[in-house]
């Protein structure tokens, strides 16, 4: 898969593999639900004929590398489109970024202007934090043994927000405002020296999980997006069970595809025990709503 392939990828079609879908249309406008932030509210806006993107919940914007970029939360532009390429199963030939030096000058800028600045990590104990996560079916107990809290800067603002750690010491942030990634982005894997793999699409899955007690002593890993499927086979590999609890929709179905091509027999789809929910987190929501 070449730039000028990816390049003419459509935005909608690029979202709609990463499992996001548009809640409204209008002519050539689509709004969505941010893939980048936690929302309720559609602020994401794709305009399908220019081929371009804008996120009003942050005021960022640009095309489909940029919106990698954002999702992966790598300024990089070869590895922006080694991204979108992983998505769609290919790679990026490695002369790509030697064709584009003023796309890189262009990137450098971006990724200084979104840089995270005076990052802190603690115990997790704000209880609006806790608040979110108690909104979403999560307990305190849970929260505080699996999470940490994550405060800093970006554009000139300070925030602060759950933080999951991944594999490479990056994070997945989230709050009832974000969903943002402190990078570099990874899969996360808790180990407990279980032959049997419990797999997950995002954390708060992960969490939903733990709340239900579906069983305990074995090993979990989470995606954190399933466009890092493959970066978890080194992982995968040396488990004679793998579990899997991925989204009800098409791209956890191509995800679980993808696994049970390598794998076989070995995965067991896990999605029957929430027919007719997205997902674990939604299914802990309508059947042990907070109290």
């Amino acid at each position: 898969m070449d730039i000028e392939m990816i390049r003419g990828i459509p935005i909608e079609e690029f979202l709609s593999r990463l499992g996001h879908e548009p809640v409204r249309r209008h002519g050539d406008e689509c709004w969505y639900l941010s893939p980048c932030r936690e929302e309720r509210t559609p602020s994401f806006h794709v305009n399908t004929r220019k081929g371009v993107w804008h996120d009003f919940g942050t005021g960022h914007g640009g095309d489909i590398f940029t919106l990698a970029g954002e999702l992966s939360g790598n300024g990089s532009f070869l590895a922006q489109a080694r991204f979108i390429a992983g998505v769609y199963g290919g790679t990026v030939p490695e002369y790509a970024e030697k064709a584009r030096v003023k796309e890189r000058t262009r990137t450098a800028k971006r990724k200084e202007a979104s840089r995270f600045e005076e990052v802190v990590r603690s115990p997790l104990s704000s209880e609006a934090l806790l608040g979110y996560l108690k909104g979403r079916g999560i307990p305190a107990g849970i929260a505080r043994a699996n999470c940490e809290e994550v405060r800093f800067r970006l554009y000139g603002k300070r925030y602060f927000a759950v933080g999951f750690r991944n594999v490479s010491g990056g994070y997945e942030l989230r709050s009832r405002f974000m969903k943002w990634c402190l990078p570099p982005k990874d899969i996360s894997v808790i180990r407990n020296g279980s032959l049997t793999c419990n797999l997950f699409e995002g954390f708060i899955d992960y969490l939903s999980w733990m709340v239900l007690g579906i069983s305990c002593g074995e090993d979990y890993l989470v995606l954190n997006s399933v466009a890092l499927a493959e970066r978890a086979f080194p992982y995968l590999d040396r488990y004679g069970k793998i579990r899997c609890y991925l989204d009800n929709d098409d791209a956890g179905k191509r995800t679980l595809a993808i696994l049970r091509k390598r794998y076989g027999d070995r995965i067991d789809d896990c999605s029957d025990l929430y027919a007719g929910c997205k997902d674990l987190n939604e299914y802990l929501e309508s059947n042990f709503p907070p109290g």
